[in-house]
């Protein structure tokens, strides 16, 4: 299969690049870490802890939570073999030339640390979905191919106990990371990949163990991959069949807001007025909400992100209802005073966590700068 073997030759490659990558490298040159220890590992499950486990608000024993967490990265770091770590090896990261060889990319993030966690990071990734054959073959390729890099044969039991405890670290990564970017940032993309990893983590439990006992750790994850919690994060979505269609709009409140189409008269109007106003910054007078200069002083300047996400939840629950019921037709509506800067900005965004969300079908309506063909001047404002 032409794709289990760019996954091979990128398991022989990746031990060549942790090995002779190692070689005469100095690891205080790195940006981040310069090892990927006890306290790396554990600032990677307090991770999962704060930015995912907390905000299931579900009552667990603190104490004894941070003891294995102490147990498990102590485990892991006793270990003979430390060369190269890439920290984020996933596929994103891996480019095929038109010769069918494997070159990696973007391991700025790079440190020293155990092999096994890359190799944890590339056969796990939730979307790659990899079987549990191809995952087991894979790692017996990369054993080969490590223990021919280093020219000395490796305890495969204990590698592979290891291996196991840096996929779950990894895992627990990757949740605390869609916690912190879908949960505290309210990023739809993340939040919907949630389930996603939850169903990886708990197809791990199911096979795997990290070769020492954890056992509040153990019933943390239990109730973390429960069908109930798993239900939490699960958002309805809209199949080819649902015939909700939501429209969004852009507009100027000195227009006046659009008009409703429907005839149901159903939906939002927000006022983006509220929000400091790019449009008053002469370098940005001539430009929109979907340029990058006003998109990253709204972001960054403004209140807007929280504007955003108290909009999202009050959307979210008519749009989930609306969904259920078979509903045909939502309106949400964004003004400011002249529908160029904020309110373009809002809908965008809107639109974006829609469709990222629930994939319900969405018409995006720029009524400001639809009419101005998105021709803006200073004397505009």
């Amino acid at each position: 299969d032409e794709v289990y073997q760019l996954f091979a030759k990128t398991t022989t490659a990746l031990a060549a690049l942790q090995v002779k990558g190692d070689e005469g490298l100095n690891y205080n040159k790195c940006l981040t870490n310069k090892e990927f220890g006890k306290q790396a590992i554990l600032a990677d499950l307090l991770y999962f802890k704060y930015y995912f486990l907390d905000a299931l608000r579900r009552p667990y024993d603190k104490q004894r939570l941070i003891d294995d967490f102490e147990a498990l990265s102590n485990y892991l770091t006793h270990t003979e073999y430390q060369y190269f770590l890439f920290r984020d090896f996933q596929s994103r990261n891996i480019m095929v030339s038109e010769d069918e060889q494997v070159h990696f990319i973007d391991y700025q993030g790079g440190m020293k640390g155990a092999p096994q966690y890359d190799l944890a990071s590339l056969l796990w990734q939730a979307r790659a979905n990899l079987s549990e054959d191809w995952k087991q073959r894979l790692l017996e390729e990369y054993m080969d191919a490590f223990e021919k890099t280093i020219a000395t044969k490796i305890d495969r039991k204990l590698f592979k106990s290891q291996y196991n405890g840096y996929v779950l670290i990894r895992l627990l990564q990757v949740l605390g990371a869609y916690g912190f970017r879908g949960l505290f940032e309210r990023k739809a993309q993340f939040l919907t990949s949630i389930p996603l990893a939850l169903r990886n983590l708990k197809e791990f439990l199911r096979q795997h163990s990290v070769g020492i006992a954890v056992p509040e750790f153990r019933k943390i994850l239990d109730l973390c991959t429960s069908d109930e919690v798993i239900a939490e994060f699960t958002p309805t979505q809209a199949s080819e069949t649902t015939p909700l269609e939501v429209n969004v709009y852009s507009f100027s409140y000195r227009n006046g807001h659009p008009p409703d189409n429907s005839g149901n008269g159903g939906g939002f109007m927000f006022d983006c007025r509220g929000i400091l106003n790019p449009g008053r910054i002469d370098s940005m007078k001539s430009l929109t909400g979907r340029d990058k200069p006003v998109r990253d002083f709204l972001e960054q300047q403004t209140k807007m992100p929280a504007f955003l996400n108290s909009v999202f939840d009050i959307v979210d629950m008519t749009v989930e209802d609306y969904i259920k019921r078979g509903f045909e037709s939502l309106m949400v509506g964004f003004g400011c005073t002249g529908g160029q800067h904020r309110s373009v900005y809002a809908a965008d965004e809107m639109a974006r966590h829609l469709r990222n969300k629930f994939k319900v079908k969405v018409k995006l309506y720029h009524v400001v700068q639809d009419e101005k063909n998105w021709i803006n001047t200073p004397a505009d404002k």
